[in-house]
């Protein structure tokens, strides 16, 4: 046993309303990107930045909240706030600043909140995923139930619309983003048996087989983004490898030969659960801690020999790999800050007893450079990572790669042996080959998820049945976001440019340089209408860089190239939409919908924009863009027939051989994709193109090499 002590001899003071957990079991709550940050819950709660290293006060929420009750229900770590459920509402405590706020958006009394959190890096994909939380209030019922939803950690919120939620029967047992799925999973309740429903396709069409639901169950979402849930009340411990479309009890193994099909035959009470990327722990009453590796396969709980290690406020916490402690708070009579009572286990030393009778691990090393990192594919690229596997001698393994969202990420994985030890051992090199599912061409299309929304999937190498002894050879993971690249961007080429050609200076466009669109050549609404008043345009130089030349009367259509780190990949074959981004409307295209031989009607910006709402100048993307190639697509899934006289407003497909023809205007097209136009009388004008590339197959246009609408910055 250890047990803190105090640093300071200072006599603090609890400020403000003391919180304490509703539950009658201890929980215990940690960062899994910031070891040292964990929360306990209990009959009071204490907030820790060091693991519990060092005394603490209990948690108390500022008198000036006028929380009411200081009962706390549900609590989540999202970054560097803090966010518990006071009196059937959240409120955010920001650790790092030390000050406590009230969420905004929430209009209705809600429970509990859920989120996650993203370890990999900084990459825009992964702040998305730790960002995101839901409050809703439990055992709610689901047709009427009002959820909230916030993409900003939990500081603002909005009403999350469930698609056909008011035909959904039962209560709300909770709602949950599965980000390994690329999915929003809720999970319903009714006449003790639950299931999940999940938001988007394909599983938006059938429901997750039922479970059984005695009591109310703790759901716990393993870190690491696996897909891996873990149900647990006092009598019943239930899990699922992939997000809740199967959930299955957990076995029990009480001796060499003693196997249970679950904890309940094991007549023992839960009091406490932890678990980590691999791991899974259970406290229970009786005095028993019970240990189990989450296998890639099948997980169940070895039976450690009991000891006096229970208590009525002890919570269990995975501190590392193989490392478990046991917490107890204890009061001090001098003081009003608590120390801690730790008891450290280590499950190597203790798996190595002989009469536990576990078999030796068969493995010697498990390697790869992948583990722990974060990567993205984009459209029609792949990805290859290797992996290095030595057994032990004279042993035989099946390594298993799998992945956590199949309807999104394929794999192929090939293995071969690659030359042998000092000692004599086989090694074993395993080459898995990535793609989008979708362009495998092997799975079924009510199979494989729209390919025009991002998705994420987690790959994880693992030994098939791999020994409890193996507690240091932990599985091999890395977070793919099928997405957009942000090391890509698209630029349009710009070799001859006005300033190249001597008829603008790079000086006087960084000097506050400004030109005037008059009033009968531009509408803001971008309806073709003349607009009140003339418009000056600014022109900012370090955005857009120099113009690019283009001279009327000529069709001029954009070259898009695709740069990758700053060098140069390819001249992509683009798919493209054209906005004059101050509503000018002095120019025409080269070929009409029926020159241009559509077989419907082209979308255009009046329809996209009053359709969009306030998107503005992104309402034109790959989720909204209907395909226009005339051999591969039928009209029906283009649009309205086409009009023989229409004008083209998207460019590319079958209308590649489009160009913009402006008049009475020489044309200048800046590195930004946009173009501005020196006036021979009319004013000059501006617009950007929204490049949408590499259709395949016909089905959908795509923006730079990406399966959705990117955010990335066109330069020059």
């Amino acid at each position: 046993m250890v047990r803190t002590g105090k640093v300071f001899h200072v006599r603090q003071q609890i400020q403000g309303d003391q919180l304490y957990f509703s539950s009658m079991t201890s929980h215990l709550i940690k960062h899994p990107c910031k070891k040292n940050i964990a929360l306990y819950l209990g009959r009071r709660l204490f907030f820790t930045r060091d693991n519990f290293r060092s005394s603490l006060l209990p948690l108390s929420i500022p008198t000036s909240m006028k929380a009411g009750l200081p009962e706390v229900t549900s609590a989540h770590i999202a970054g560097s706030v803090l966010l518990l459920v006071v009196s059937r509402k959240v409120y955010i405590y920001n650790y790092e600043a030390n000050y406590w706020n009230t969420s905004i958006g929430i209009e209705h009394p809600v429970s509990h909140v859920s989120g996650d959190n993203c370890c990999y890096s900084g990459h825009p994909f992964c702040v998305d995923i730790s960002n995101s939380v839901f409050a809703y209030l439990h055992g709610d019922q689901i047709s009427q139930t009002n959820i909230y939803f916030s993409n900003n950690g939990g500081f603002r919120y909005q009403k999350f619309a469930y698609e056909k939620q008011a035909e959904l029967v039962g209560s709300l047992g909770g709602i949950f983003y599965f980000h390994s799925l690329s999915q929003v999973g809720l999970l319903l309740i009714d006449q003790g048996k639950a299931r999940f429903s999940y938001s988007e396709h394909p599983l938006n069409f059938s429901f997750g087989l039922p479970f059984d639901y005695n009591g109310t169950l703790n759901i716990l979402i393993t870190p690491g983004q696996k897909g891996i849930l873990i149900f647990w009340f006092e009598r019943s411990l239930l899990l699922s490898r992939n997000s809740g479309q199967l959930v299955y009890p957990v076995q029990v193994k009480e001796g060499p030969h003693t196997l249970l099909s679950s904890i309940s035959e094991a007549n023992v009470t839960i009091y406490s659960v932890a678990a980590n990327e691999y791991e899974l722990a259970v406290l229970t009453r009786e005095n028993n801690l019970y240990y189990g590796s989450l296998g890639i396969l099948s997980t169940s709980l070895i039976k450690f020999t009991g000891q006096n290690i229970w208590s009525q406020e002890a919570a269990l916490m995975f501190t590392d790999v193989g490392r478990v402690e046991i917490l107890v708070p204890l009061s001090d009579p001098v003081f009003p800050a608590f120390d801690f009572e730790k008891c450290p286990v280590n499950i190597q030393a203790i798996l190595m007893d002989p009469q536990l009778q576990v078999d030796v691990c068969k493995v010697e090393l498990l390697q790869g450079e992948f583990d722990n990192k974060m990567y993205t594919i984009d459209m029609n690229s792949e990805l290859e990572l290797t992996a290095l596997m030595i057994p032990r001698p004279g042993m035989s393994l099946v390594p298993l790669a799998m992945v956590s969202n199949p309807h999104s990420l394929g794999l192929q994985a090939v293995i071969y042996e690659d030359g042998y030890t000092y000692d004599g051992n086989t090694r074993h090199r395993l080459n898995i080959s990535l793609r989008q599912q979708h362009h495998w061409g092997r799975a079924d299309p009510n199979f494989t998820s729209s390919i025009k929304r991002p998705t994420s999937s987690t790959i994880t190498l693992d030994i098939a049945n791999k020994e409890i002894s193996c507690v240091d050879l932990k599985p091999l993971t890395a977070l793919i976001s099928v997405g957009c690249d942000q090391e890509k961007k698209i630029v349009i080429q710009n070799e001859i440019s006005a300033c190249y050609n001597g008829i603008l200076d790079p000086v006087g466009l960084q000097d506050n340089y400004s030109y005037v669109i008059e009033r009968d050549a531009y509408d803001p609404n971008f309806q073709g209408q003349k607009a009140s008043e003339d418009l000056v345009v600014h022109y900012h130089y370090e955005k857009l860089g120099c113009p690019h030349l283009v001279y009327y009367n000529t069709p001029w259509k954009p070259v898009v190239e695709l740069w990758r780190e700053g060098k140069f990949q390819e001249v992509i074959q683009a798919e493209f939409v054209l906005l004059e981004v101050n509503g000018l409307f002095t120019y025409t295209y080269s070929l009409t919908a029926n020159t241009a031989l559509c077989r419907s009607q082209p979308q255009n910006w009046t329809t996209i924009m009053s359709d969009a709402g306030d998107k503005g100048l992104f309402s034109w993307n790959r989720e909204v863009a209907l395909p226009l190639f005339p051999k591969q697509v039928r009209a029906t899934r283009c649009g309205s027939p086409v009009r023989p006289a229409t004008p083209g407003w998207g460019l590319g497909g079958c209308l590649s051989a489009w160009g913009v023809v402006a008049a009475r205007t020489q044309h200048m097209l800046d590195g930004l994709g946009q173009r501005t136009f020196i006036s021979h009388g009319s004013g000059g004008w501006e617009s950007r193109v929204k490049a949408l590339a590499d259709s395949v197959s016909g089905e959908g246009l795509f923006l730079g090499h990406c399966p959705l609408s990117c955010p990335q910055v066109l330069t020059g």
